[in-house]
């Protein structure tokens, strides 16, 4: 029976904590550990820790801050499983998660995988519009949690998992912020591991509460991608330059007034129309009319936000002189 070592980074959300470890405490299969990592927290979910000591195998680790990618690394050494899995904080597993994970790698077995996320029923409506604008082919292109997308597929850290090999041959994250999973999965990838998508392994992501906290998340995003690209040139593809030109034309949209009020016509049609688009699609999907104008909303700063981060990292990057290699350093 395979044993399963879940590593959960935490920093100031011991609320967060609290709801992930109630929602494993229901999982079907009970074969696995626990492992938090509070990454010098202030506010920490140490107390949380002794509601769930009887019903989970868990143990409860404080250390330095030193950001998520280092700290799951940190879990990974302390860890005793066969197989590892990341959850981000803000996840709500399912009672099925490991039985799905466990049929589905004994059907056909992944060096690592990565899972989908989804909005839970009890999500507020501006959580269920951002996860929405998170996973909408009209933002991201489809890259995200289904069989069929852009690319090859590159498991992300809110819901991961990795075999002990894995962790053993690449030694983990090598960069603690800014897309350290994106490059993660790469590496996984270049070393000739098998990865793919247990579709059937969902979570559900509670994300940002707020347009602000969104817009900030996702201007971080848009700057990790130009990180990466110092790593690897060919993982630039063009859906992750969408953002970036959707923003361009905005801008440009928004000035074209002054300039020809035909342009402006037209560049407002084409917006209308996208948004059109996008509205029906969301509320097909969600079935919510409340949810589906706020996508609108939470599309809108995902694109732009994105943009902005992608277009400030990549003038800091032409600007910067350039390493040579990986290293095991953070570009803030």
């Amino acid at each position: 029976m395979r044993f399963y070592s879940v590593i959960i980074p935490v920093y100031n959300r011991p609320d967060e904590v609290d709801e992930l470890l109630e929602s494993l405490t229901y999982q079907t299969y009970q074969h696995f550990e626990v492992l938090i990592v509070e990454d010098g927290s202030t506010n920490t979910c140490e107390s949380v820790m002794a509601k769930y000591s009887d019903s989970l195998k868990i143990q409860y680790f404080f250390k330095e801050n030193t950001g998520q990618g280092f700290s799951r690394n940190y879990g990974f050494e302390r860890a005793k499983g066969d197989y590892f899995v990341v959850f981000d904080s803000d996840c709500i597993i399912p009672a099925d998660y490991f039985e799905s994970v466990d049929k589905a790698l004994n059907k056909e077995y992944l060096d690592a995988y990565g899972g989908p996320d989804a909005a839970h029923s009890s999500f507020t409506d501006m959580q269920k519009a951002i996860s929405y604008s998170m996973t909408s082919l009209f933002t991201t292109g489809g890259i995200r949690g289904r069989k069929k997308h852009v690319g090859q597929f590159h498991p992300r850290s809110f819901n991961m998992g990795i075999s002990r090999e894995v962790w053993e041959r690449s030694q983990g994250y090598i960069i603690t912020r800014m897309g350290e999973d994106i490059e993660f999965s790469i590496r996984i990838h270049r070393l000739g591991f098998k990865i793919g998508l247990i579709s059937t392994a969902k979570v559900y992501h509670k994300r940002r509460t707020s347009l602000s906290q969104f817009y900030n998340q996702l201007h971080f995003f848009g700057r990790a991608r130009i990180n990466i690209f110092r790593f690897y040139k060919t993982e630039l593809k063009l859906v992750h330059v969408f953002p970036f030109a959707f923003m361009s034309g905005v801008v440009v949209w928004s000035l074209s007034w002054l300039l020809s009020p035909l342009l402006f016509q037209i560049g407002a049609g084409l917006l209308a129309l996208y948004y059109a688009m996008l509205f029906l699609d969301a509320l097909m999907k969600t079935k919510n009319l409340s949810v589906s104008l706020l996508s609108m909303a939470t599309s809108f700063v995902q694109l732009f936000a994105y943009g902005v981060g992608f277009m400030r990292e990549g003038l800091r990057y032409f600007k910067q002189p350039k390493p040579s290699g990986l290293n095991r350093s953070f570009h803030p």
